[in-house]
């Protein structure tokens, strides 16, 4: 059985998904166009869009973890359009 990670957790773990997208190095051939990089990029994203997309819905969650998941997800649709578009 997984092991449960708990909601700060995996704030943390979101964030750290985003800031290793915008790390990925823009590869010489094909540019930001290369499909490699554009879904490595957008998987990245989602993993970090994915990883709290249920804490809004835990009765545990707070208002300050509801607040940092809307972080997040405007975080990654930042990311995306930096780095893509």
């Amino acid at each position: 059985m997984a092991k449960l990670i708990p909601a700060a957790g995996r704030i943390v773990r979101a964030k750290a998904l985003i800031q290793k997208a915008r790390d990925l190095s823009v590869p010489a051939e094909g540019g930001k166009y290369n499909f490699s990089y554009v879904a490595q990029v957008k998987d990245y994203l989602r993993q970090a869009r994915d990883m709290v997309k249920f804490i809004p819905m835990t009765p545990t969650a707070t208002a300050e973890m509801k607040a940092e998941v809307k972080t997040i997800y405007t975080e990654a649709e930042q990311a995306e359009r930096d780095l893509l578009h």
